[in-house]
């Protein structure tokens, strides 16, 4: 069973907060035929000021700790569930947020190196993350980042 399907089969809609990523992992989902059925959307907030402005996230702990951080993950993917149910009008039990944040290189952020992913999933009340390292250009880390969060959606879908 493909991924929209499965989230189809659950009663659950998707939907993503998108930085390092800019949009492949909705992309990759919209791959599906059918995918209307249960992608509610996603947004790119790739500056620090659109994750603060759009999202909700603290400002503070951007400037703190940078937005490669997992408390920023989880508060992009728990803020994009919330938005999205809400424009949606359903509970947001049945909604999935994903968010990813991270360095694609080449340089550096903050001390963060490329490769240095954060994937935050907000299904219902709970909020996972991820902390990934994943190796090769900018090109690679954003591909393997994408297909992480695939394997992180099925995950999280499977144990419902």
């Amino acid at each position: 069973m493909n991924l929209v399907e499965l989230a189809k089969s659950k009663g659950v809609f998707l939907c993503t907060a998108e930085s390092l990523t800019a949009g492949l992992v909705s992309a990759e989902i919209a791959k599906t035929p059918g995918a209307s059925a249960v992608l509610l959307g996603g947004l790119v907030v790739y500056q620090d000021s659109a994750k603060a402005q759009l999202l909700g996230v603290s400002a503070g702990l951007i400037q703190a700790q940078s937005a490669v951080d997992p408390e920023v993950a989880a508060q992009m993917a728990s803020s994009v569930q919330a938005k999205f149910a809400n424009a949606a009008g359903m509970d947001s039990s049945r909604v999935l947020g994903i968010a990813t944040t991270g360095v694609a290189g080449p340089d550096e952020v903050m001390g963060k190196s490329p490769g240095t992913v954060f994937i935050a999933v907000a299904l219902g009340q709970q909020i996972s993350v991820y902390a990934e390292q994943f190796e090769g250009d900018r090109a690679a880390i954003t591909a393997a980042t994408v297909d992480r969060c695939m394997f992180v959606i099925r995950e999280h879908l499977d144990e419902i």
